[in-house]
């Protein structure tokens, strides 16, 4: 039995024709094997965050439910962010496209490459509020153990 997970992907973008990039992050996420898109937050502009002087972000939460694991599934964006033009320079840095998982299920992971849920969600109120919005866009979880 693969068991389905509701997962947070933050989008943004500073870079470039920065409603292009997030529209193809969305086709793409869309397209992923075992996963299936249940809402998307309105897209808005934020301030970048971190020391380096940079333009300002396109940012949208999307909520998706996936059969992946969390590796496969962080894989699987950075592939999406590398076909978009990202290059993995500086922390902080500008970007084309930024892929993150926000919140993965109710897991809880840290490791060398993947921290569930994303330490930065506390200091990011827009992801707090487009992570609302979609809850609220969302159908509703079903439990199927009862």
């Amino acid at each position: 039995m693969n068991l389905r997970e509701r997962v947070y992907v933050a989008l943004g973008s500073n870079m470039g024709d920065r409603d292009a990039f997030l529209a193809k992050a969305r086709e793409a996420l869309a397209k992923l094997p075992l996963t299936t898109v249940l809402a998307e937050s309105k897209v808005e502009e934020t301030e970048p965050v971190g020391p380096i002087p940079q333009g300002k972000y396109l940012n949208q939460m999307i909520l998706v439910e996936t059969g992946l694991d969390p590796g496969r599934f962080l894989k699987l964006l950075h592939k999406i962010e590398d076909e978009n033009g990202r290059v993995r320079g500086e922390r902080w840095g500008p970007r084309t496209l930024d892929l993150d998982i926000v919140r993965y299920g109710t897991r809880r992971l840290r490791d060398s490459d993947l921290r569930i849920p994303h330490p930065e969600l506390p200091n990011r109120d827009w992801w707090q509020r487009e992570m609302d919005e979609v809850d609220v866009l969302a159908p509703k979880k079903v439990d199927n153990d009862k």
